[in-house]
């Protein structure tokens, strides 16, 4: 079985101490791929390295919204640089947060418009990140269509809001709440969403998947998701992951 986190952050200092054992749990349970997320311009380099030191491991550039109220134009000319690498694959993480509203809104809404407009210029995928915010994500996506390739990463949202993320030609990010108690609706969502636009992702080290919540995440518990997405689509496991597998490569143009 062959198996594709398509975000994780495994950067993330909760794995300093043990970054080379989880990778080799990764392998042991057929993850083969794992997307490196990046969230803002001090990631970039590290994000490179890990990628050329790990075979599995492909990367992004990106300015989550988070940090957007640091980002510069010069953030964007090494963003560029760096796309320019064979294993950096998309632009990402990037979007709206209104939950936190770390950075003004504007300022996040500026530089989702200008990240996106790199992304097209370069023929990248985006990886996207909204919290709270669909009404303008979707406008400004909609403002950049053209060129328009990625996914919705942590899906949470409606199926109207799906339904006008699949209509821009992007793909549906679903993880580790798939299999929480009370995730009633996220699971009639991924049984309706069409089943050649679904990924799954881990978003670790954080959203750990039952029965493992409260503890860290990583990609090796990326299987437990894949078997909560099955049960909701009353689908053979290995014919689930083929199909994931497959979308992955096709998401980040590998096919």
């Amino acid at each position: 079985m062959k198996l594709f986190d398509t975000h994780a952050h495994i950067l993330d200092a909760r794995f300093d101490a043990d970054r080379d054992e989880v990778l080799k749990r990764c392998r042991e349970v057929g993850v083969e791929r794992i997307m490196e997320g990046c969230c803002d311009e001090a990631e970039i380099d590290a994000v490179l390295a890990l990628a050329e030191k790990e075979e599995m491991v492909v990367g992004s550039v990106g300015v989550h919204p988070h940090a957007a109220r640091e980002m510069t134009n010069a953030t964007l000319d090494k963003m560029e640089q760096a796309l320019a690498h064979p294993k950096i694959l998309a632009v990402g993480e990037i979007g709206l947060d209104y939950h936190y509203d770390f950075s003004p809104r504007d300022v996040q809404r500026h530089w989702l418009g200008q990240q996106l407009a790199l992304a097209a210029q370069k023929n990248v995928p985006v990886i996207l990140h909204n919290r709270e915010s669909s009404g303008d994500m979707l406008e400004i996506l909609t403002a950049h269509k053209n060129g328009l390739r990625g996914v919705m990463h942590s899906f949470s949202g409606s199926y109207e809001t799906a339904a006008r993320c699949l209509d821009l030609g992007l793909y549906i990010g679903l993880g580790g709440p798939l299999t929480f108690g009370n995730a009633v609706k996220p699971r009639e969502l991924a049984a309706r969403l069409p089943i050649d636009r679904l990924v799954i992702e881990t978003d670790c080290p954080y959203l750990t998947p039952v029965p493992f919540r409260g503890k860290r995440n990583d990609p090796s518990l990326l299987p437990y998701i894949l078997t909560a997405l099955a049960q909701c689509r009353r689908m053979d496991e290995q014919e689930l992951a083929e199909q994931l597998f497959a979308n992955s490569l096709a998401l980040f143009q590998l096919i």
